[in-house]
């Protein structure tokens, strides 16, 4: 069973810097891509950023600039660098791997996964 936990959250002030964290476990033969997602209370969950196998990344408008997603593949573990921290930045932050691919990677393998959040506050 395929395991996301995240990382890395807590409260800062507006201006501040966090890295959140994303292990993943669980999967042999599936690669998955990336992302992060946020839910903001009283909100929809939204995306934030996304990581391909390949490397490259996408951002959400609001966050260009400010957040960098990496990811290491030796340690199955992605990462997001969030800086210049703003009050409305206040969410869930939630980690997704989806898509299962791979020759060998068997169907029920093959979906999406997400992590059970970690709690980012901003205040100003």
């Amino acid at each position: 069973q395929v395991q996301l936990v995240e990382s890395g959250g807590g409260s800062v002030q507006s201006g501040g810097s966090l890295r959140l964290s994303c292990a993943a476990s669980g999967y042999t033969y599936c690669s998955y891509d990336m992302s992060w997602h946020r839910q903001a209370p009283g909100k929809e969950r939204e995306f934030v950023s996304a990581i391909d196998r390949d490397g490259s990344t996408n951002y959400a408008d609001s966050v260009k600039g400010r957040f960098t997603i990496s990811q290491d593949n030796a340690k199955n573990t992605v990462y997001l660098e969030m800086n210049s921290l703003k009050p409305e930045d206040t969410a869930m932050y939630y980690c997704k791997a989806g898509g299962g691919r791979g020759i060998y990677c068997p169907p029920h393998e093959r979906q999406d996964y997400w992590g059970k959040g970690t709690l980012v506050t901003i205040s100003s």
